[in-house]
C-alpha cells in the first residue's frame, strides 16, 4: 500500500496538472443540449468560423441573420478575440487553434476567414474531415496551392464556395437582371470603378499579392459575372501616386493605382479602374452600355439627405466608409445563399472554379503591368495543366481549340470539367 508521502506526491501533481490547465487557453465546449445537435439533414447547419478579425466579425454577424445555420466555434490565434466573439453572438465554444474548429463534432461547414496564406492548407484540412467550405477570396494566393485545394474539396466531395460578395450585392444584382432580361440590348462595353477611401497599412500590403489579386480581384470576377463570358486577353498598367512607400516592394505590390482593359471570348470589352484612396469616401460603380440603353449604379449613402447651399448642393454625408458597410447586405445574402446550398444540396453560385478565374484574371494583369503587354489567358494554359497533373489529374483538353470559348486553344469550362472527374 503506497506511504504516506507517496500519496501526498500524487496530490500534488494533479493539483499542479489542474491548475496548469486553467492557465493555459483551451477550447471551452459546454454541454450539448439535444437542440443543439441538429444536422444539415435537420434544416441547420452546424458552423465554425476560423478567423476573428475584421472580415470574421463580418461572417459572424450575417450568420447571425440566418436561420438555417447555427455558428457553433470560432478560432483566432489571439485567443481573446475569438472569446470576445464567441460573447457577442452567443456561440458555445472558441479556440486558439483553428483544427479545433475544423474538427469539432457538431460543426459541418467551415467559415474561412483567415489571412490568406493560411487558406489552402485549412481548406484542404476542412476537406480530409469531411467538412464544407466558405472561403474568403482568395483560396491561395498562388495557382499551384489553389489548384490543390480545388482538387482536395473535389476528392472529398465536399462544396467549396469562394466568398466574391458583389456577386450579391443589390446594385450589381439589378445590373445583371437588366442584362439578362435584355432592357439594355446586346451589351457593347462595361466599366466598373472601385476605389478605397483611404491606403491599408504598409503590413497589409507587404506580401498581400499586389493590387490585382488583393484589389482589383474583385472588379475582374465581376467583369466576368456581368460579361456571362470567359477572359481571353489582359492589359493592364499600374503606377504609385499616394503611398511612396510601397515602391519598395516587388512587382505589382509597389502599384496603389491601376487600370485594366480585358477582352472577352464574345469578343466585348471591360475597363476597370482602381485605385487605394478617394479622398471623397468609398467608390463602387458600375456602368453597362447596351445596344438599345445604358444601366449604370452610384455610390451607395447612408442616407438620401442633400444640401443646398450658395456654394455647394449635394449629398449631405460622404459614400459608405468601406467594403464591411457598403456590401452588409451582400454578406448576408451570400451567406444565405451558400447555406441553401448545404440545405438542399444546390451547385453553390461561386464555385472554387470561380475563385481560381478571377486568380488567373489577376495573374495576368499582374503580367501585363510589369511587362507592359497584352497578355493572353492561354499563355497561363500550360502551368494550369502541369499543376493539375500533380494533383493528379490528367487534362488532355487544354490543347484543344473551343470555337465556343474563342480563347487561344483553352477553354476553362473544359479544364474544369476534367477537374471534376
Amino acid at each position: 500500500m503506497p506511504n504516506r508521502s507517496f500519496r501526498l506526491w500524487v496530490l500534488l501533481v494533479v493539483a499542479s496538472e489542474a491548475a496548469a490547465a486553467l492557465l493555459r487557453p483551451a477550447t471551452i465546449v459546454p454541454r450539448r443540449s439535444p437542440a443543439a445537435r441538429m444536422k444539415i439533414a435537420d434544416g441547420v447547419v452546424g458552423v465554425g468560423i476560423v478567423g476573428a478579425g475584421r472580415i470574421g466579425l463580418v461572417h459572424c454577424e450575417a450568420l447571425a441573420q440566418c436561420d438555417s445555420a447555427r455558428a457553433v466555434i470560432i478560432s483566432n490565434p489571439t485567443v481573446a478575440k475569438a472569446e470576445a466573439a464567441a460573447a457577442k453572438y452567443k456561440l458555445e465554444a472558441f479556440s486558439a487553434d483553428a483544427m479545433e474548429v475544423i474538427n469539432h463534432p457538431d460543426v459541418e461547414a467551415v467559415w474561412i476567414c483567415s489571412p490568406s496564406q493560411y487558406h489552402a492548407e485549412q481548406i484542404k484540412a476542412c476537406a480530409a474531415a469531411g467538412k464544407h467550405i466558405f472561403c474568403e477570396k482568395p483560396i491561395a494566393t498562388d495557382l499551384p496551392e489553389t489548384i490543390e485545394a480545388i482538387a482536395a474539396c473535389n476528392k472529398a466531395g465536399v462544396k467549396l464556395m469562394t466568398a466574391l460578395q458583389r456577386r450579391f450585392d443589390p446594385n450589381f444584382r439589378r445590373v445583371k437582371t437588366a442584362i439578362e432580361q435584355g432592357e439594355v440590348g446586346e451589351v457593347v462595353q462595361i466599366k466598373l470603378t472601385s476605389r478605397d477611401p483611404s491606403p491599408p497599412p504598409f503590413q497589409y500590403v507587404k506580401g498581400g499579392g499586389g493590387i490585382f489579386k488583393d484589389m482589383a480581384v474583385h472588379d475582374l470576377d465581376m467583369a466576368r459575372f456581368l460579361m456571362d463570358s470567359e477572359p481571353v486577353e489582359i492589359l493592364a498598367s499600374g503606377s504609385c501616386t499616394i503611398d511612396e512607400a510601397i515602391l519598395e516592394l516587388p512587382g505589382p505590390e509597389a502599384f496603389d493605382t491601376a487600370v485594366i482593359v480585358m477582352k472577352f471570348a464574345s469578343g466585348k470589352e471591360s475597363f476597370i479602374d482602381v485605385c487605394r484612396q478617394a479622398p471623397y469616401g468609398y467608390d463602387q460603380r458600375a456602368e453597362v452600355l447596351g445596344q438599345s440603353a445604358m444601366i449604370m449604379t452610384d455610390n451607395n449613402y447612408p442616407n438620401t439627405a442633400r444640401i443646398y447651399s450658395a456654394d455647394f448642393t449635394g449629398n449631405a454625408d460622404m459614400p459608405y466608409d468601406f467594403f464591411m458597410s457598403r456590401y452588409k447586405e451582400a454578406y448576408v445574402q451570400e451567406t444565405l445563399a451558400f447555406v441553401d446550398c448545404l440545405v438542399n444540396d444546390k451547385p453553390v453560385p461561386c464555385s472554387g472554379e470561380d475563385g481560381l478565374v478571377a486568380l488567373v484574371m489577376a495573374i495576368a494583369a499582374g503580367i501585363s503591368a510589369e511587362e507592359r503587354r497584352w497578355v493572353k489567358l492561354s499563355e497561363i494554359t500550360p502551368q494550369l495543366c502541369e499543376l493539375a497533373g500533380e494533383c493528379g489529374i490528367t487534362i488532355n483538353m487544354c490543347d484543344i481549340p473551343d470555337d465556343e470559348d474563342n480563347s487561344g486553344g483553352f477553354s476553362f469550362a473544359n479544364f474544369f470539367s476534367s477537374m471534376q472527374k
